[in-house]
């Protein structure tokens, strides 16, 4: 049987910035494959509709829906509109993020708040709204798509990015806790070096790595990795799989590294 075969899946940037396959794309669709019903949400709509149009042209079941996640009324009325098409929500993945590279004396105020209402606000928002509808169906599980930059330096500097998914680790641990007993469980997923479509579109990283070459900064993201490689969207959707299946019904409060080894190195 498929491992989320009658469950309700709520995935929050379900969409991808380019071609290609960014981690809530590939998360959607294995949710999909693996029986889910998905109700994938993206701030670009043609982009929500793109995965939604893989998942149907493969016999599954899936719903495209506009939302800035940063916003209180779209998150209110996009867990609405989740509970009203399927009923109630059983698994909700987080996947909303930007990186935006600079340091605290070069980042400006205004960029410091935008990326935290991304980052993190988002996923506080869609947590707050999707909480209650959990507890009173007697449990389910939320997966935060948090980054290793949360726990080491990298080698750029990135430290909005970095503090936004430290304090996302940190909301995940205390509501695993407080919700444990409701039986949701909340775990975040800590992705390595990723080759997807949100750093390859990101100038800020291209230009920290390789003076803007995007096919350089590939060269160095892999040669970072212990096994002489980046990850893929694939690799973290494998990850929040096992989180969302009863397989992992006695995990919560978990930060999973996906980095081929990066976080074990000295330097």
């Amino acid at each position: 049987m498929p491992r989320l075969q009658g469950k309700t899946a709520l995935v929050v940037g379900a969409g991808s910035i380019g071609p290609g396959w960014g981690n809530g794309k590939a998360t959607a669709v294995t949710f999909a494959r693996e029986g889910a019903q998905v109700f994938c949400v993206d701030r670009n709509r043609a982009a929500a509709d793109e995965t939604v149009d893989i998942i149907k042209s493969e016999g599954g079941r899936a719903i495209a829906f506009a939302a800035d996640v940063s916003r209180a009324a779209d998150v209110e009325a996009m867990v609405k509109a989740c509970v009203d098409a399927w009923g109630g929500i059983d698994v909700l993945d987080n996947n909303v993020g930007i990186a935006e590279t600079g340091g605290v004396v070069e980042v400006s105020e205004a960029d410091w708040d935008r990326v935290f209402a991304i980052n993190l606000k988002s996923a506080f928002l869609a947590m707050k709204h999707v909480l209650p509808i959990m507890q009173r169906q007697g449990g389910g599980s939320i997966i935060n798509i948090s980054s290793i930059a949360s726990i080491r330096h990298l080698g750029i500097s990135y430290v909005t990015y970095a503090a936004s998914k430290a304090a996302m680790n940190a909301m995940t641990r205390n509501s695993a806790v407080e919700f444990a007993k409701d039986r949701v469980r909340v775990n975040a997923i800590l992705p390595g070096l990723m080759k997807t479509p949100m750093v390859a579109h990101s100038a800020g990283l291209a230009a920290s790595y390789a003076d803007g070459d995007v096919e350089a900064m590939w060269r160095a993201r892999d040669a970072q990795v212990p096994m002489g490689r980046m990850g893929d969207a694939w690799d973290v959707a494998n990850a929040a799989l096992f989180l969302a299946s009863d397989e992992s019904k006695y995990v919560t409060g978990v930060e999973l590294v996906v980095d081929g080894g990066l976080t074990l190195k000295v330097n």
